[in-house]
Order: C-alpha cells, then sequence, then structure tokens
C-alpha cells in the first residue's frame, strides 16, 4: 500500500520533508479494524512531531491522527463495525498514522461517520471533536445534557478559532453555557461568533480587563488551548473560586499552582490520547462520543470547522498543509481527501 512519512528533520519546504513509499497492506487482528482511508486532516500535533525528530529514521515515520474511510476487514473480536461501513476517528498517538491507503485502528475508537456531510467536513472532526468533549464533560465534569444546571454558567475559550476552539464553543453553547473566547483578527473573531461564542476578547489585549468589562468578575471554568505560559497569570485572575482549569497545550516553563490555592481552583490537563496510549479500560467512551458527535453533525446542531481542503493526499499536498498549520495563522482545519 502507498504511505507518506519522512525520515528526518526537515523544512516543510523541502520536498523531502515527506516523501511517499509502499508497505504491505496490514492485517486486522483482535479489536483493530483496517480502514481504506478516504480523507485526514492535519493537527498541530502533526507539526509538532514532524519538527520534534531528533535524528534520522531508518525507515519512514507515518503520522496523521484524523480519518474519514471505509472499513476494508475486520479482526475476530470485532463486534462494532464490519466491512463496507463508514468510520471516522483520530487514532492511537503510539501507532502508525493516517497518512497512508490502509489504516490499523482499534475498533473502540472509532465512530459510525456522519451521512450528511462530505468526506472532507468529516476528517475535520474527529481529533477536536473529542478533545474538546473529553475536556469539558470529564475534565470539567460539565453535562452536555443538563442545560438548566449549566444556565449561568461562564467558559473562557482561549484560542476560539483554531480546530478545539472552534468545537468546544459550539459544545458548550449547546450545553448551556455562556462562552466568553479569545480573537484578535477580524476574520478569527467573526469565525468564533458563528461558531457558539457569546462573546469575544482579544488576546493580544489584557483579557481581564476585558472580560470584567463584560460583566464577569471571573469565570466558572477556563479551556486553555494557546501557550498556557503566557496566561498563566491571566487564568489565574479570572478563574471562579472553586472553578475548572483544562490545558491542551501544556508549558515550556513551570507554573505557580500554588497560586490557585487560595481560590481551591482545580487544574486538569487534557490529551486525547490517554485512553488509547494506555489501553484504559474506558477507552471505548472514544466511541460512543464519536457516535453523539455524529449524531449531532448529521442533525445540523453542530457544524465541521473545514476551512481548507487538498486533493488527492499525496506528499506534495501534504507538505502545503503542514505549511498552513505551522503558519499559526489557521482558522479551523485543513484536510487531504482521494473522494472530490
Amino acid at each position: 500500500m502507498r504511505a507518506i512519512g519522512f525520515t528526518q528533520k526537515l523544512p516543510i519546504t523541502d520536498e523531502k520533508s515527506f516523501i511517499e513509499f509502499f508497505e504491505p497492506k496490514p492485517t486486522p487482528t483482535k479489536h483493530d479494524i483496517l480502514v481504506k482511508v478516504i480523507a485526514t486532516s492535519v493537527n498541530p500535533v502533526d507539526t509538532g512531531v514532524r519538527r520534534g525528530i531528533q535524528q534520522a529514521l531508518a525507515t519512514p515515520k507515518v503520522i496523521g491522527w484524523d480519518a474519514y474511510g471505509v472499513v476494508d476487514a475486520v479482526g475476530e473480536a470485532v463486534t462494532l463495525f464490519q466491512p463496507g461501513d463508514r468510520v471516522f476517528y483520530a487514532g492511537s498517538f503510539k501507532r502508525p498514522g493516517t497518512d497512508s491507503e490502509y489504516h490499523l485502528v482499534d475498533e473502540r475508537l472509532v465512530g459510525h461517520a456522519p451521512t450528511r456531510l462530505t468526506a472532507a467536513e468529516i476528517a475535520a472532526v474527529p481529533l477536536t471533536s473529542l478533545t474538546a468533549w473529553e475536556a469539558l464533560f470529564e475534565q470539567m465534569h460539565l453535562s452536555f445534557d443538563d442545560t438548566t444546571a449549566n444556565a449561568g454558567k461562564t467558559l473562557l475559550v482561549i484560542n476560539g478559532a483554531g480546530g478545539v476552539g472552534s468545537m468546544a464553543t459550539q459544545l458548550a453553547h449547546l450545553a448551556g453555557l455562556t462562552v466568553i473566547a479569545t480573537a484578535s483578527r477580524p476574520e478569527t473573531i467573526a469565525w468564533t461568533k458563528d461558531h457558539g461564542a457569546d462573546a469575544v476578547v482579544n488576546h493580544r489585549e489584557d483579557v481581564v480587563a476585558q472580560v470584567q468589562a463584560l460583566g464577569y468578575p471571573t469565570v466558572d471554568y477556563i479551556l486553555e488551548l494557546s501557550n498556557l505560559n503566557q496566561h498563566w497569570n491571566e487564568i489565574v485572575s479570572l478563574i471562579a473560586p472553586s472553578g475548572t482549569i483544562v490545558s491542551v497545550t501544556g508549558n515550556d516553563t513551570p507554573i505557580d499552582l500554588r497560586a490557585l490555592k487560595q481560590k481551591r481552583a482545580t487544574f486538569a490537563w487534557e490529551w486525547m490520547y490517554t485512553k488509547s496510549f494506555f489501553e484504559t479500560p474506558d477507552m471505548i467512551s472514544q466511541h460512543d462520543i464519536l457516535e453523539r458527535v455524529r449524531a449531532l453533525l448529521d442533525t445540523g446542531k453542530l457544524k465541521s470547522t473545514l476551512t481548507k481542503t487538498f486533493t488527492p493526499i499525496n506528499a506534495t499536498n501534504l507538505r502545503a498543509a503542514h505549511a498552513l498549520v505551522e503558519s499559526n495563522r489557521m482558522i479551523g482545519k485543513v484536510v487531504l481527501t482521494n473522494e472530490k
């Protein structure tokens, strides 16, 4: 089968930063399904892994953690899918990625694909929707279905126009929260408002003063999606007593968690790959989440965050997609697809 990978750390403009090659088509066993990939997207984690390689590899590394495709074959323990099913998923961090013609994935991480969206629209959704859902409804312990309990609760999303931010603002809005998001350019402000934000503040200016000017001395929840160190002091100032902070991006230098002690605030990390990486007993919850996301997409309650499509899936287009994400000016998601 055809695959696209890399063996060394090179600028994305170098034609060898991604190379096409052939390898044997895998055979699924146990809970694995083999998917013929129709579309895949590029996330910041993709560019981070490619740029983080320290030494040349003997064989190409295949990345990519979003896919829409058709089940080609199933392992003997599979019960959720059968050949011919159309599926979408984000996969596992410790297995080869979706930048390939066929891909093996554990069925418990996979959902049945939406039926009313294009291939590219579907492939833009899995990783970001799983991250946003887990952050809001597992790490923050909010209920998606109990909008009455969420009424009057406030959520600040730092980086509302990115892939995860665009999903989190929508999901939180549907769950009944008041959503404040950060954005700085006219186009990102408009996008964020169109994707569920009740108010937008500029992260290039004093976020604390802007949020308080909206009438909120503090906020109940904060979802940090862009540079934890840069925003830490603002987060500490704005989080309400007994509030909850969830970070996706991590930190380059230590943060002072003691600053949260007086407010008795909770801080938690969200890493969408935790369940698959450690094969936790609840990893099937990602199947359940994607099934709910599929229903929301098919009923139009949730919108795909696709903004750019490249056709077909090849090394040239993958380099172009990575360059867009590396520009740090992306709105929504960029997808590669073999289906026009």
